[in-house]
């Protein structure tokens, strides 16, 4: 039997007709580029989370640069985060022209740990980014008390929370700003790019919507140099079709993982994700840890049994940040982590019979070497 770590199409086969209806709805309005069907979407996706506005914009990347740019960091400041993300929450710091500036994470939650920032913290230090990994909140309460202390702006990157809650808050909806990536493999993922930065404040809103148009209120006057960071109209209709789907959705991998965590609970030698009693996990990913994780991994994928690895290379060690001056040892939980996590597969339509034959790999790796 072949698993794979992620079937889109299982999901594209279960709501074709309504995601054919949306499309052609788009195509005979012609409207392409924004439009009604981003503004309908907007709309929706922002009561889903709970805030007063949602601007779509063109991927996550998008999401977490214009949403700097509407809290006002730039040039010379300091954003601390996690080395434990995908890259573009760096990214999106250095292209706005300040210094990402790291701090470990927590062991259980592989999040930001917040007894680590105040250390951190420079006259420079503007903003904090906490990264809801893997589809579980960091704990937003003391973050947002020591934000809230140094006067420091709060941005979640979200981009791997969709739906996911915080105290019964949703993800995004507790800093000034919550940035999502629709990127097609996350639990709400259009059919190609797509992002979202929810606030509820009506000046990050305009700001960021008018950044994304090129600059202009108006078409053809331009108040600020912009940027093209528009959502399409296609993707704002099949994300309007997705998310009346999303909490069905969530529940399905909440019980996959629920299933994983009973079949491999008595193997001593696999760390299992935690769901921490202040959260709702939505297991974007699920993350396990092994030692001989690149052994275990060419086993399974032997056996036709296909996993992922979130991240290998955390990122004060990646190339692109040497200039930053951090040393292997700098943040040891992350190192530690990177070294051991793997991906196992998860996505809603996984069958209960493909997580008993991932767990019967596990076991089998496992009889061999331990």
């Amino acid at each position: 039997m072949k698993v794979p770590f992620l079937d889109l199409k299982a999901q594209y086969e279960s709501i074709r007709e309504e995601i054919h209806r949306a499309m052609q709805d788009v195509i005979d309005c012609t409207a392409f580029a924004g439009g009604p069907f981003v503004a309908r979407f907007e709309e929706e996706f922002a009561r889903y989370c709970g805030t007063r506005f949602a601007v779509g914009v063109g991927n996550g990347t998008d999401a977490l640069w214009t949403a700097l740019l509407a809290v006002g960091v730039g040039a010379g400041d300091e954003v601390i985060t996690t080395p434990s993300t995908f890259i573009a929450t760096a990214e999106a710091i250095t292209w706005v022209g300040a210094r990402p500036r790291f701090v470990d994470i927590d062991e259980c939650t592989y999040n930001m740990a917040p007894d680590q920032i105040e250390a951190a913290i420079t006259p420079r230090t503007r903003a904090i980014i906490p990264v809801h990994l893997f589809g579980q909140t960091a704990d937003m309460d003391p973050i947002l008390e020591i934000a809230k202390k140094h006067g420091l702006h709060v941005i979640e990157d979200a981009c791997q929370a969709h739906g996911a809650e915080y105290k019964g808050r949703r993800a995004g909806s507790m800093g000034e700003a919550g940035c999502f990536s629709f990127y097609p493999g996350k639990n709400l993922g259009a059919y190609g790019e797509g992002g979202a930065v929810v606030t509820n404040d009506p000046q990050i809103a305009e700001k960021i919507r008018v950044f994304r148009d090129h600059g202009q209120r108006k078409k053809y006057y331009h108040d600020i140099v912009g940027w093209n960071a528009r959502l399409d109209g296609l993707q704002g209709a099949i994300l309007s079709v997705k998310l009346k789907y999303l909490e069905k959705w969530n529940e399905q991998r909440r019980m996959n993982a629920g299933l994983y965590q009973r079949l491999l609970a008595d193997l001593d030698t696999v760390t299992l994700p935690v769901e921490v009693d202040y959260a709702k996990h939505v297991f974007h990913v699920y993350a396990t840890r092994v030692h001989d994780r690149d052994e275990m991994m060419a086993c399974l994928a032997r056996q036709d049994i296909h996993c992922g690895i979130h991240y290998p290379v955390p990122l004060h060690l990646q190339d692109a940040y040497q200039l930053l001056g951090y040393r292997e040892g700098a943040f040891p939980v992350a190192e530690r982590c990177a070294k051991e996590f793997l991906s196992l597969p998860m996505f809603p339509e996984l069958t209960a019979e493909q997580i008993e034959r991932v767990c019967e790999g596990i076991r089998s790796f496992l009889a061999v070497t331990v």
